[in-house]
């Protein structure tokens, strides 16, 4: 977890993801199925932790591509649910 923010009402946990090629695939299919589990149970512990556990919580990507003359940065808003 990179990132734990405000977003009004909502705090946002955010992963940020950076690649210089694609030899390991793109920044935003880095959180896999096993990362997207640890960022969940982070974000519960802070929440509990800081006694926020009624607040409404988001899980967002930021995925950050160097490989061109200018880095292309794309926010996946809502990237994953938690169940």
């Amino acid at each position: 977890m990179d990132i734990i923010a405000r977003d009004g009402p909502t705090i946002v946990f955010v992963e940020v993801k950076a690649r210089e090629s694609l030899d390991y695939g793109a920044g935003g299919e880095a959180v896999t199925a096993l990362k997207r589990h640890r960022m969940a149970a982070v974000a519960l512990d802070y929440l509990a932790r800081h006694r926020l556990t009624e607040c409404p919580c988001r899980f967002d990507v930021v995925a950050i591509d160097f490989r061109g003359s200018e880095p292309s940065i794309e926010v996946y808003r809502n990237a994953f649910d938690v169940s």
